[in-house]
């Protein structure tokens, strides 16, 4: 029987995600990437930004843990090869043959900048292409780490052949569920990739498999049991409460400061609050949102592929406004939340109907 309440998260988590990258796109906190902020003194508060300290400790690893969930549930029906080259067709031609075809053009908007400082004066027209390819990855970067992640669970799974492992983990009580947020804290410090090693600034948070391993693999054998599924779900109201008041300490204490700096993600406080946010969402949803209706068939079916093109949307109409119109900074943020929500589903109902393109840009 199909769990719904895991697909309604799924989705739901995807149309934040969506809302949290208009709100980056436009940030002043020295978060890497997105256009910058507004006003005359960048240094002054834009308290908008305090939605990418609610969001983003929690919803990434989330969906780590429902594409665990998932994986648990593919690998009952299907042979561990027949499930793998699904998610090579899903996952890696999106994130490799999907930048050539389609994300070269976010990397057109993402380059923009530093073609108007000159940084590509003599480079060839080839050149210039490549380098908008490889800016162009954006939120792929998600799909590319999953796949690397479903090759390692291949290996994992090999090594407890008889699920002895997976039937011990299933017996954890709330108690233990929680205290596995210790292995957050752990992962947090593992080696991240820091394209500007000189300063705590930059993409650190992406390519970061050892830490998106946890939660992929506490999906996995953990969350994948229906019966500490069950026992999150009783507990979700003293979880929420719990995520809702760390967090509101941790963002009380942190704002203003760069949300993605490998000292303020590593942070027991930013951790304790990631994971029980976690807990909270699955026990919520599983406990009031088991079910589905025609708007939610609809998203099951199509929030990966409007994940997948949402961020050319942001990129070129977030760009244009900011650059060539005089629109006030409010109207800005409304006409790109307007755009991604009905541009997104749109590109992608034109998109996965074109032959080639649905292959080479969704794995479909």
């Amino acid at each position: 029987m199909r769990k719904h309440w895991i697909d309604n998260l799924r989705w739901v988590t995807v149309l934040l995600v969506l809302l949290y990258h208009v709100v980056y796109f436009y940030n002043n906190k020295g978060v890497f990437g997105g256009i910058g902020g507004f006003g005359e003194y960048p240094e002054l508060p834009q308290y908008q930004d305090v939605l990418m300290y609610i969001l983003y400790p929690w919803f990434m690893p989330l969906l780590f843990i429902l594409a665990g969930i998932s994986a648990r549930y593919a690998l009952e029906k299907r042979s561990a090869r027949e499930w793998f080259k699904a998610r090579t067709r899903k996952l890696l031609v999106p994130g490799t043959i999907g930048l050539l075809v389609l994300h070269w053009m976010t990397g057109y908007f993402n380059t923009v900048v530093a073609a108007r400082q000159g940084v590509f004066d003599g480079v060839p027209a080839v050149g210039r292409y490549i380098i908008m390819v490889f800016s162009g990855i954006g939120p792929l970067w998600f799909v590319q780490v999953l796949w690397l992640l479903c090759l390692v669970l291949l290996a994992v799974r090999a090594l407890d052949r008889k699920d002895k492992f997976r039937t011990w983990c299933g017996k954890a009580n709330i108690f233990w569920i929680i205290l596995l947020g210790v292995l957050f804290w752990v992962g947090e410090h593992t080696l991240v990739y820091n394209p500007r090693p000189q300063s705590a600034d930059g993409l650190l948070n992406l390519y970061k498999p050892l830490f998106y391993l946890v939660p992929f693999l506490l999906g996995y054998f953990v969350f994948s049991h229906d019966e500490v599924q069950e026992r999150v779900r009783s507990a979700w109201i003293p979880l929420m409460v719990c995520a809702v008041v760390t967090g509101g300490v941790l963002i009380g204490t942190t704002f203003g400061q760069d949300n993605t700096s490998p000292q303020y993600l590593g942070s027991p406080l930013n951790c304790i609050y990631g994971y029980l946010m976690c807990l909270a969402m699955m026990g919520w949803f599983k406990a009031k949102f088991d079910r589905t209706g025609q708007f939610a068939n609809y998203m099951t079916r199509s929030s990966y592929g409007i994940y997948i093109v949402h961020y050319l949307v942001i990129a070129s109409f977030g760009y244009m406004m900011k650059t060539y119109t005089q629109l006030p900074p409010w109207s800005m943020y409304v006409i790109l939340t307007l755009a991604v929500f009905v541009l997104s589903p749109l590109l992608y109902e034109i998109l996965h109907r074109i032959p080639v393109v649905k292959w080479c840009v969704f794995g479909e």
